[in-house]
């Protein structure tokens, strides 16, 4: 059940007492390459066009990344579990610094778009990979320490990268946003192969990868998810594109269900869904996803359109809940060592629930502290409720299980946040074609906004539009805390450690 032979452990023993610390190094550079990437092109975006062209289909430097990173997740959890975390890590850190190579060099926007596909390929093997080597090379006991860690990288790139960007867009030259990964990279890759040290397993205990299960995973989540982030953006819901890739979705998704169950050892598991734990994990994180679309994507609007902010201040206050959301992580586990972590991930996303639900009633205009205080307190119970559950989760495998259920719960937490950023964004428009009389949607009117010659009632119909999108992720909160209510289990089955 656990899948954790006496040389693993060993093994990972050996590089906990020996080699630890160079190993994590190398894992939080590696995970600051996809953390860092996420941001740092957006405030270069005016540059790239100016100089690329293809304004029409920019939104795909983001969008075909984001589907690269989640379509893959699961494919290199199950392939780290079979071939070994090293060879995946090390795979995936060549691919994004390929990836990001090619981006420098790209001729036109659709190279650039295709590179950063390719980018996305990578970072989906860094993200899931990393994650679950942290498990691997710490005890329960420990694992916070390494998590923290890890949010801490997100946090200081979520913070950085708009900056870095920037700076590097205005002062030399947009190429350079992707050239910097590769020194990084270099140095993660050098650490991980000179230091991270996995056993040799026996070639009986090799199983045969499921390629075919690979390929229609891939297949059918990159179709459904563009079907998502496309529509209502390149063509209407109803239209006959968005109706054909949903329709072409759904039959990929018939026919994974048909191949997985044939396979021997399918990328997909059945046991992901069938055990309450990893169920509910999986289920809670895709709520997160979701609610996080709300202040990530729409409050610097608000910020600059209601409260008339500078871009830069408009990000602060973004950004400060990437303060408290480390600190209350590395924090919780004196919170779930008591009351264990079912509980403790309730009463974080119980507090996250009633904070978004506090936005709608801030004054209007209001004033920017006040804002800032619910994103302050909304990180700090954002880390009570994720830390717990992905530490839990992660205890309730063993190392032969491990890479494949960090991925589901990673894959549904990117397919969370996609699946918020189309029907938020459906939201919020379709508030301000009530308020508006039918003209108009939330980009247009924002642009509007900032040109200065939109009046007060379009403000208040951002209000408006931003109000209801928190609303809806209060809503996804409650249905996490549901979740973990019915579904989970009081007490995560906690595999016992062997002894040292």
């Amino acid at each position: 059940m656990s899948g954790t032979t006496p040389a693993t452990r060993e093994a990972v023993q050996h590089t906990g007492t020996r080699q630890r610390g160079a190993v994590v190094a190398a894992l939080m550079l590696a995970m600051a390459l996809p953390a860092l990437d996420s941001t740092v092109v957006s405030t270069a975006v005016p540059q790239i066009v100016g100089d690329l062209g293809g304004f029409s289909v920019f939104s795909w430097l983001f969008s075909g990344y984001l589907l690269a990173v989640t379509v893959s997740l699961p494919v290199y959890g199950k392939l780290s579990d079979t071939l070994g975390r090293k060879p995946v890590l090390v795979a995936g850190a060549a691919v994004f610094l390929l990836g990001s190579l090619l981006c420098a060099l790209a001729w036109n926007m659709g190279a650039l778009i295709a590179f950063r596909i390719v980018q996305g390929l990578g970072g989906g093997a860094l993200q899931g990979t990393v994650q679950t080597l942290a498990a691997d090379l710490y005890p329960l006991a420990e694992r916070p320490k390494i998590q923290s860690r890890l949010s801490t990288v997100w946090a200081v790139s979520a913070v950085a990268g708009p900056g870095l960007g920037g700076v590097l867009a205005a002062y030399a030259d947009w190429r350079w946003i992707f050239l910097v990964n590769l020194p990084i990279g270099a140095v993660a890759l050098w650490l991980i192969v000179r230091h991270l040290h996995e056993p040799r397993r026996p070639a009986r205990a090799r199983v045969r990868v499921d390629w075919a299960g690979a390929l229609t995973v891939f297949a059918c989540g990159g179709v459904l998810l563009t079907a998502l982030v496309q529509g209502g953006v390149a063509w209407p819901w109803l239209s006959a594109p968005s109706i054909a890739l949903f329709a072409a979705g759904l039959a990929l998704a018939a026919l994974v269900v048909v191949v997985e169950r044939r396979a021997a050892d399918p990328i997909i598991p059945g046991w992901v869904w069938r055990r309450r734990t990893i169920a509910a994990v999986n289920l809670a994180l895709g709520a997160l996803g979701l609610l996080m679309v709300a202040p990530s994507v729409f409050l610097p609007t608000y910020a600059q359109s209601v409260l008339g902010l500078a871009p830069v201040t408009a990000g602060f206050v973004l950004s400060v809940w990437t303060l408290s959301w480390p600190v209350s992580a590395a924090l919780s586990q004196h919170v779930y060592r008591r009351i264990g972590f079912r509980d403790t991930a309730m009463l974080g996303i119980g507090a996250a629930a009633l904070i978004l639900l506090a936005f709608p009633f801030l004054p209007y205009p209001g004033a920017a502290w006040q804002p800032t205080l619910l994103m302050l307190l909304l990180g700090a119970a954002l880390g009570l409720f994720q830390l717990p559950l992905i530490v839990g989760v992660q205890s309730t495998v063993g190392w032969a299980e491990r890479g494949t259920t960090t991925a589901s719960v990673l894959f549904c937490r990117q397919t969370g946040q996609t699946i918020g950023a189309s029907v938020f964004g459906a939201v919020a428009n379709g508030v301000l074609a009530a308020r508006l009389g039918g003209a108009g949607d939330l980009d247009s009117v924002t642009r509007g906004l900032d040109a200065g010659t939109a009046p007060e009632a379009t403000r208040h119909a951002v209000a408006d539009a931003v109000h209801a999108v928190y609303l809806g992720a209060s809503c996804a909160a409650a249905l996490a805390f549901l979740v973990l209510l019915f579904v989970a289990p009081r007490r995560f089955p906690v595999l016992r450690e062997p002894a040292d």
